[in-house]
């Protein structure tokens, strides 16, 4: 007897995977559309006179001008934003660093040389975040008042940086748990200290994580205006707080608040697109096992 050998054809994709394929590409391109169409919106704003801006419904075809950027820049005799922008740039900036700086050693202790009870510890710093920005306001105003700090960019960088350590030690203990033990302790027979260790051997590892844990606090230090409306007055005044000035009870503002807005949210942008790679490798480290 002889054996016929038979093979099964292949089988062919069945068409109604590629519809839902399809129907989620589409769903995926209107969903981004539509969170970017503001964007554009205030984009196009910002290139139209105040009365073109005004109208209802809008036009979209009316004349191109930079009238509201010359505006923002101080042309036309108003404050110069440069002050503002610099003073943000000091906060943010300084606030981070000192943010990753303490953040690193305390997601080490969590993650690689876990102290007891560690997730009670980490609940505790989530706690902290839960307290109303509003509740702790006028405590923090009356302490900074009576230490001089009222109108200092200082104030604001210690500020910034009590807000976002909570936030930067969960996603840095998070990170850090991906590190192999196998090459600390290899560290550490040969003599490496702890920070030389934390500098040379967790940080290397973990850089799509700290640069991800770096712009998010980055950005919520650039957008704070609650605190840095209240704290701050003049010498210190941050670019959020310039930009509610062009907010006025008469006249059009709308095409100014439109350019000032995008130049503000300019540095953010392009943070954010320099370092989307580390940023989304970051965010979905330790993700997929």
């Amino acid at each position: 007897m002889t054996a016929t050998l038979t093979t099964a054809a292949p089988r062919r994709p069945r068409p109604r995977g590629r519809f839902q394929g399809a129907a989620l590409g589409i769903a995926a391109w209107l969903a981004g559309i539509l969170f970017v169409l503001p964007i554009l919106w205030m984009v196009l704003t910002s290139f139209h006179s105040e009365a073109d801006a005004a109208t209802n419904p809008p036009s979209l075809a009316a004349s191109l001008t930079l009238d509201s950027y010359r505006e923002f820049f101080g042309a036309g005799g108003g404050a110069s934003p440069w002050p503002s922008l610099i003073n943000s740039a000091t906060a943010s900036v300084a606030s981070t660093l000192l943010t990753l700086l303490l953040a690193l050693p305390a997601a080490y202790a969590l993650s690689i040389r876990p102290v007891k009870k560690w997730t009670d510890v980490l609940f505790f710093f989530l706690s902290t975040k839960m307290l109303p920005l509003v509740a702790g306001l006028l405590p923090i105003y009356l302490f900074a008042k009576n230490a001089g700090l009222l109108d200092n960019i200082w104030a604001l960088v210690i500020l910034y940086t009590a807000m976002n350590l909570p936030i930067a030690v969960w996603m840095m203990q998070s990170f850090l748990a991906e590190v192999p033990v196998a090459i600390i302790e290899a560290a550490q027979i040969d003599g490496a200290r702890l920070p030389t260790i934390l500098g040379r051997v967790v940080a290397p590892i973990a850089l799509p994580g700290i640069a991800a844990t770096s712009l998010i606090c980055f950005i919520f230090s650039w957008n704070e205006l609650l605190f840095a409306r209240v704290l701050t007055g003049v010498v210190a005044e941050t670019a959020p707080v310039f930009l509610t000035g062009f907010i006025t009870s008469q006249g059009l503002f709308l095409a100014k608040v439109c350019a000032a807005s995008l130049v503000i949210s300019l540095p953010v942008l392009a943070a954010g697109f320099a370092a989307q790679d580390k940023l989304v490798q970051g965010l979905s480290l330790g993700a997929v096992k």
